[in-house]
């Protein structure tokens, strides 16, 4: 009996892809560097002044302004590409 012809399969190609790789906003990196310096200048200067300054009668108040300044920064970077 004879056989018959295997049906030939085109090689799989994958689709192109169109997505373009956007740049970052000009403000992010300053932003997000400055956020995160001016945390840890925040936390050092509450534990040198043992938590009298930056913002006196606070106390430790001062340290939660430093962390939230820092994880603020830190959010940032998640959007940094």
């Amino acid at each position: 009996m004879p056989e018959s012809k295997p049906r030939k399969k085109p090689a799989y190609t994958p689709p192109p892809t169109s997505k373009k790789e956007k740049a970052n906003p000009a403000w992010l990196v300053p932003t997000m560097l400055t956020l995160m310096v001016v945390g840890l200048v925040w936390v050092v200067t509450t534990y040198v002044t043992r938590t009298e300054f930056p913002v006196p009668g606070i106390g430790n108040w001062n340290l939660a302004i430093g962390f939230v300044l820092m994880i603020a920064g830190f959010v940032l970077t998640t959007r940094w590409r």
